[in-house]
């Protein structure tokens, strides 16, 4: 395996980055991840959900999806007044305090327009709403709005109307390097989608036919991977997921990703989650066990829908979830790693699986000689 370097990782991520892809206008990170795919020699396509998936053909029968999103959240316009001001709402789990005002990018149909996302004024009395913001009530995204400086006109010219996405500004999302964690928005799930790369790099025969799957409109119900996982007969599906940093949860910063073993869709499968436990064991990576709330993934939802048998979500830990987000960039490399190894040397038996779940034991493992 030619295990990519910590700055090597960081500048992939920063170009993800920099591909906007809100829910549902996702083709500027489409078209820099088709040009990507195509240079690494695998079977590649994208289904009518807006799917990007990479098949890599495996030695034995049977299939296994590994997803990450390359949708990010954001807003979406709800109508443009007479001075050319835009009102949004939420795309995904998105809120204006978080972004704070500054530069926003409008998606227009024709064009990007760049506008500043406002709260109003702060030299106010009680007579102004954005006094309650102050002392009360928290910032809602009907109390904000994108600032233009544009006509109507000139906004209906870009294609900018009701349904364009609204993203934070590009020159806002550049990564910043705080030692060995990379800080950044929407790392959620650029950082996962840069694991998937380095997946289709290394790659090449699978002990069973491997789906790598940028899976599309996940923030808003994962549409994508429900499409395909309805379509592709599977014998599992892995997630590929930031995972919150919280008090209530057991999760520690650091370099160990983290297995979910419950979140707020339902239960992971059990046999499934020891395989990816014993490949990281077998390359020496400490692995957190976790069950959170107020969290789904591709993974959860699918199973959860009848449309997988068995269904994981592998995380590394991630500070200000949905914000300005910080991760170890070793744990990111340790997905890679124990995927990989996962994907390789060990030999998924999912009939003994089965049997041994029903016995209350672990699923078997053949790891195979390298």
């Amino acid at each position: 395996m030619d295990l990519i370097s910590d700055n090597q990782l960081f500048c992939l991520i920063e170009e993800l980055v920099l591909q906007h892809s809100p829910s549902g206008a996702e083709q500027e990170i489409d078209g820099w991840l088709l040009e990507r795919f195509a240079t690494l020699g695998q079977e590649t396509w994208q289904d009518a959900a807006g799917n990007l998936i990479v098949k890599v053909p495996g030695k034995n029968p049977g299939a296994i999806a590994i997803t990450a999103h390359k949708d990010e959240i954001g807003a979406i316009v709800k109508s443009i007044d007479n001075r050319g001001r835009v009102e949004v709402r939420k795309l995904g789990g998105a809120f204006p305090w978080v972004y704070g005002e500054g530069v926003v990018d409008l998606l227009g149909d024709h064009a990007c327009i760049s506008g500043i996302l406002s709260f109003g004024s702060r030299h106010v009395s009680h007579e102004a709403p954005q006094k309650a913001q102050q002392d009360q009530a928290p910032l809602q995204w009907q109390n904000a709005w994108v600032e233009t400086k544009c006509t109507p006109k000139e906004l209906d010219a870009a294609g900018v109307r009701p349904g364009t996405r609204m993203v934070v500004g590009k020159h806002r999302k550049r990564p910043f390097r705080l030692k060995d964690y990379i800080a950044s928005y929407t790392l959620d799930n650029k950082a996962s989608v840069a694991i998937l790369l380095e997946l289709a790099r290394n790659l090449q025969r699978p002990l069973v036919d491997i789906y790598l799957v940028a899976s599309a409109k996940e923030e808003v119900g994962a549409i994508g991977a429900l499409y395909f996982s309805q379509r592709q007969a599977l014998d599992a599906l892995i997630a590929l997921e930031i995972c919150p940093l919280a008090s209530e949860y057991v999760i520690k910063e650091g370099s160990a990703p983290v297995l979910l073993s419950q979140d707020g869709y339902g239960l992971y499968d059990e046999g499934l989650n020891g395989l990816i436990r014993q490949a990281a064991t077998r390359r020496k990576i400490p692995l957190q066990l976790a069950t959170i709330n107020g969290f789904g993934s591709d993974g959860s939802i699918a199973m959860k829908y009848g449309h997988v048998p068995r269904a994981a979500c592998l995380g590394f830990p991630t500070q200000n979830t949905h914000g300005y987000e910080i991760a170890h960039l070793g744990a990111i490399i340790h997905c890679i790693e124990i995927l990989y190894t996962f994907c390789t040397q060990v030999q998924v038996d999912y009939e003994n699986i089965q049997k041994s779940q029903l016995k209350g034991r672990w699923g078997v493992l053949d790891f195979m000689k390298g």
